[in-house]
């Protein structure tokens, strides 16, 4: 089984490689096969499938433009989020979303959905490029370990850590409104548990890296629209 996701996941990264070839600098896809490569690379990759429930073919020309607006994105991500791991992924529909995962251990004290105090200012920053970006929509998704909780069984942990990563997710985005990001951006705010790890939970740098919450930052139905007419930025 693992070899033959290997070898999709080699086909898939092809053809999106080739899309981005021939439809310039900036798009990876962007017609009507994104929706359906995007989904499977997510699903064989285990991240995280987010996008637009669009509708429509996006196109060749607005898919250029969309990619080149989220290159933008992601710069300015990379240069005011000193904190996070920013990184370009591909939505549903074949087209550029930004990725920025920050370590639980940054923004929470240990078992806890209050924010530090230290994470604020990374949120800030965060906030003002979502104000900027105003067409972007948002996805927020906490994450745990898979350790257990002191005198609870291995279901009860499980539902815990369920809690506590949605709990966190929805810290992170409740302060993102009230620096002033639209609550109209915010698409899902989820709690994912220990279901989908990036690292191996046996050590303590696996769980540090599973303790996350990532922020999915990707082109709205406005944004679509807009770069069809040929007005986005």
């Amino acid at each position: 089984m693992n070899s033959i996701k290997i070898a999709t996941l080699g086909l898939c990264a092809a053809a999106v490689v080739s899309c981005g070839n021939n439809t310039g600098n900036g798009a990876l896809i962007g017609a009507g096969g994104g929706a359906v490569l995007g989904a499977i690379i997510g699903k064989i990759a285990g991240n995280t499938a987010v996008g637009a429930a669009i509708g429509t073919v996006v196109g060749t020309g607005a898919g250029a433009l969309i990619g080149k607006h989220m290159d933008k994105v992601k710069a300015e991500a990379e240069a005011e989020l000193n904190n996070a791991k920013v990184e370009e992924v591909t939505d549903v529909n074949g087209l550029k979303a930004v990725k920025i995962t920050f370590d639980s251990g940054l923004l929470f004290k240990t078992s806890s959905s209050e924010l530090s105090s230290a994470s604020k200012t990374n949120l800030d920053n965060l906030a003002k490029l979502m104000k900027k970006y105003s067409t972007c929509a948002i996805d927020a998704y906490g994450h745990t370990d898979n350790q257990g909780w002191r005198n609870s069984t291995a279901e009860q942990s499980a539902q815990k850590n369920l809690e506590l990563s949605q709990q966190r997710a929805q810290s992170v985005v409740d302060y993102l409104k009230v620096a002033g990001v639209a609550n109209s951006q915010f698409k899902n705010v989820v709690g994912k548990g220990s279901s989908e790890p990036v690292a191996d939970n046996s050590t303590k740098a696996g769980q540090d890296q599973n303790r996350r919450v990532e922020i999915y930052m990707y082109a709205s139905e406005q944004m679509v629209k807009e770069a069809q007419q040929g007005k986005l930025n």
